[in-house]
């Protein structure tokens, strides 16, 4: 079943979920001849809101209302959710912001004019001065902060940021921002053309201040940058390693080529490739297993980590499981990688890493060379349960 938003047209609520949506690759169908006044007054809505409110999202595990709580079951399990749990509490500490210091002051002052209410204007006053005070909170913090958690677009930019949409459209004319760092962001209204290049006009010189000219930029300091625009980068730790009998480029083409026999061919091809002292083999198991209870969610949390896993394609071959046909699923993974520990390059730059435990596989231990063996051919059953989903990183 797709998930459905009932809802008669797009808004900023609404919009909450659709931009989460299109970060982490789920689709959202809208619901078909859908009338408000009509539509959520059905026993069949208010079974799904018992209050006729919109949105409402119909999921294959029961309905949502309450647009962040409907954005936040799109993101669950996803970047956007953050990668540890200060940052899960910081999203979700912006999130109570955008709503309760900014929202609700953005309603309080548009809907009575709008004709939702009455008007009061102690009350409009009220509302007025609570948002200033949150812009102001807002501004300051962004003058130091590129996004509001961590280092990347998160739920709580996204959220926020549709809940600024309405005072935007409607209320916060140039002489309400104009004390903000940013003033008034007026949208384009087509690409600008393109134009010749033209001469910046020479400034006129301020009164009273003497006007330095620039220095003739000296030939040994452009020649020092050209020596060093021209030196090669750095090579990566791992290419200094001692040659090893195991090409990764083979054993990739013999696993993508295997099409029958896998076991015989491409597993027993695998272990007379292997070198130890070349390659390290890992076991990975996702520490938060009893999160993943939405399945489509589950996949996008693991198609995320080996995109972010790209930096090291080079050095390492991957394959993860998602196990159970039944929530919460279990994530579980193999992987290989060149020398005999995991790349720290991989552990500083890839932050799911750590989301992760890592076990090196005991060679001796014949058990877990069959644990290996099973994970890269996908056998199911494997540990008892059937494979939802197999993933490969190649």
């Amino acid at each position: 079943m797709a998930l459905i938003f009932h809802t008669p047209s797009k808004n900023k609520n609404v919009n909450k979920a659709l931009i989460v949506a299109e970060y982490v690759g789920v689709e959202i169908k809208m619901a078909e001849n859908f009338q408000m006044g009509v539509s959520n007054k059905t026993p069949e809505f208010l079974k799904m809101n018992p209050i006729g409110k919109i949105p409402v999202l119909e999921t294959p595990e029961g309905p949502l209302f309450e647009s962040n709580a409907i954005a936040r079951y799109v993101a669950h399990g996803s970047s956007l959710y953050g990668s540890s749990k200060i940052e899960y509490g910081q999203i979700e500490q912006w999130i109570d912001f955008s709503s309760f210091e900014l929202d609700a002051h953005i309603r309080g002052w548009l809907y009575p004019r709008l004709g939702y209410g009455t008007y009061i204007k102690p009350a409009e006053e009220s509302s007025i001065a609570g948002l200033k005070r949150g812009f102001d909170a807002l501004n300051n913090y962004l003058a130091s902060h590129t996004f509001l958690v961590g280092d990347c677009v998160t739920l709580a930019n996204i959220i926020t940021t549709c809940n600024l949409v309405l005072a935007f459209q409607h209320l916060t004319p140039k002489s309400f921002t104009s004390d903000k760092v940013f003033g008034e962001v007026k949208q384009a209204d087509a690409v600008i053309p393109i134009t010749s290049a033209k001469k910046p006009e020479a400034k006129k010189p301020e009164p009273k201040k003497e006007v330095k000219k620039e220095e003739a930029p000296k030939p040994e300091v452009k020649a020092a940058e050209e020596e060093e625009a021209t030196k090669p980068k750095p090579k990566n730790p791992l290419d200094l390693l001692p040659p090893s009998k195991m090409v990764l480029d083979d054993w990739k083409r013999l696993y993508s080529n295997t099409k029958s026999n896998f076991r015989e061919v491409a597993i027993n091809g695998f272990w007379d490739m292997f070198d130890p002292e070349g390659y390290s083999l890992w076991f990975c198991n996702y520490k938060y297993n009893d999160e993943n209870t939405v399945s489509f969610v589950t996949m996008n949390k693991v198609g995320g980590f080996l995109q972010r896993m790209d930096l090291a394609r080079k050095y390492a071959f991957g394959k993860m499981l998602i196990i159970g046909n039944e929530p919460p699923f279990k994530v579980k993974g193999l992987w290989l990688f060149r020398g005999p520990e995991i790349p720290k390059f991989v552990m500083d730059e890839c932050y799911d890493m750590e989301l992760y435990e890592w076990t090196k596989v005991d060679l001796s231990d014949e058990a877990q060379k069959e644990w290996v063996n099973q994970m890269i051919e996908d056998h199911e059953p494997f540990e008892g349960e059937a494979l939802s989903d197999a993933k490969c990183f190649k």
